[in-house]
């Protein structure tokens, strides 16, 4: 009988590490500013020049949960050993913006639907391309937020260089923990095998550190 119990013990403690192993495991969203000056931001969604032509960002910022950020802080030192930098258009999304976006484009092609949000909106998801010692980005065979068939990863009808480019980008995201979207070459998913939540923390200019509510 006292191994029937020891036994049952043994199921109940393997469930609850289980229910562990799904928690949120980095719920600290940081400024990448905060962790590195060499990041370039552009933000898009800061200005009218973007796809939804109306800013829906009250201030530029790129927030991020901490490890995706020191993620993409190590990526940026692997592009600056050959002579370019990381330009970021888009990072962590408060689900309001969503909703926002959605109001305006209500279409899943283009915008991830709120009702289940997306990587963006839980601080997960980047947008960027590289740029030259010069400021000028590098040629990836479209704009950003160009929606269409030359926008895939892998589409090849587009310049040697271009297609060159996009290895050298999705290379060295990937060797720190970033997989590419297969429809949009700027954007990348960082892959933490932890759940995380949705979130809708609003930043203020130039704030540091703010932990997801």
């Amino acid at each position: 009988m006292r191994y029937f119990f020891f036994y049952i013990f043994l199921i109940s403690l393997a469930s609850v590490r289980a229910q562990d192993n799904q928690a949120i495991v980095d719920t600290t969203f940081i400024d990448i500013k905060m962790l590195s000056s060499e990041v370039i931001l552009d933000m898009k969604y800061a200005t009218a020049d973007n796809f939804l032509k109306v800013a829906v960002y009250d201030c530029e910022a790129c927030y991020l949960r901490k490890i995706a950020a020191e993620a993409l802080v190590a990526a940026n030192k692997d592009v600056a050993q050959k002579g370019y930098r990381i330009k970021l258009f888009d990072c962590y999304r408060p689900l309001d913006i969503q909703k926002k976006m959605w109001k305006i484009v209500p279409n899943p092609d283009y915008v991830a639907d709120p009702a289940k949000g997306s990587l963006h909106n839980r601080g997960l998801a980047v947008d960027l391309t590289l740029i030259d010692e010069n400021g000028n980005e590098l040629d990836m065979g479209t704009n950003f937020d160009h929606f269409g068939p030359e926008s895939e990863f892998a589409y090849r009808n587009i310049s040697k260089e271009a297609r060159r480019n996009r290895k050298l980008l999705n290379k060295i995201m990937e060797r720190h923990g970033f997989k590419v979207l297969k429809s949009e070459w700027w954007h990348y998913n960082y892959q933490m095998p932890q759940k995380a939540a949705v979130s809708n923390f609003k930043w203020e200019c130039d704030q540091g550190n703010m932990q997801d509510k």
